[in-house]
């Protein structure tokens, strides 16, 4: 598999980053099974009065990429950031309607992703405005080809908060392994050479407080630095 989804370039607005994203970045809300069952009862509550059947998914527009190094604003009146890492699903054939054997076969390769948001009351479709904001999805600079990673559910995760882990987990326990979540995704919606899949975030993403040190890292996906700043501030 050949195909090229991410080329040399400058990330518009958020300063230089190596390579630019070709395709749609999507991500997958409650794919880590103990943010599910975090949700207790109020996942069987109005107006869902279920938990999800299919996966979950939220755009993640072209404003919310940011690159290794660029901040991330906390709005004025909130405490701060909660800070998540994810692994990102690098499609590189079209994936329509296709079987979890059939699905790793049009993943080109991973990346590291962050997952940032505004503090969430529930994880249960929480509104766009806490998500999708300026940077808050911190896109890694390597792109380690499929063929090179044997376990794509099996890697560990991390968030440093001033040099400090705050938050070690891995990519399993997943309600959708890699190869589910593509092919669940691709039931209803076709996905394009290009596009990258987030696996989602794990439960228990920390807080950054402006003035901190974040650090994002997937073993062997490299890492993603940036400093927590308050809205209006630079670097």
């Amino acid at each position: 598999m050949s195909t090229v989804v991410l080329a040399p370039a400058t990330l518009p607005r958020f300063g230089f980053a190596p390579y630019r994203l070709s395709g749609q970045v999507y991500g997958a809300l409650l794919n880590h099974r103990p943010q599910l069952a975090a949700l207790g009862e109020a996942a069987h509550q109005p107006p869902y009065k279920a938990p999800p059947k299919a996966p979950v998914l939220a755009v993640m527009p072209r404003h919310t990429w940011s690159a290794d190094g660029d901040p991330l604003a906390v709005p004025a009146g909130e405490p701060g950031l909660e800070i998540g890492v994810a692994l990102g699903i690098v499609l590189g054939r079209v994936a329509c309607r296709v079987s979890p054997a059939q699905a790793l076969e049009c993943v080109s390769g991973y990346l590291l992703l962050g997952e940032i948001s505004l503090p969430l009351a529930s994880h249960y479709r929480p509104a766009v405005r806490l998500r999708a904001r300026d940077g808050f999805c911190p896109v890694g600079r390597q792109v380690l080809p499929a063929s090179a990673v044997a376990q794509p559910d099996a890697l560990t995760a991390r968030v440093r908060i001033d040099g400090r882990v705050a938050h070690e987990t891995n990519t399993g326990d997943r309600l959708r392994d890699v190869a589910h979540l593509v092919a669940d995704v691709s039931e209803f919606m076709t996905l394009q050479p290009g596009d990258v899949l987030s696996l989602g975030r794990s439960h228990g993403a920390p807080m950054a407080m402006p003035g901190q040190q974040v650090v994002l890292e997937i073993d062997g996906l490299g890492t993603s630095r940036h400093l927590v700043v308050a809205e209006g501030e630079g670097a």
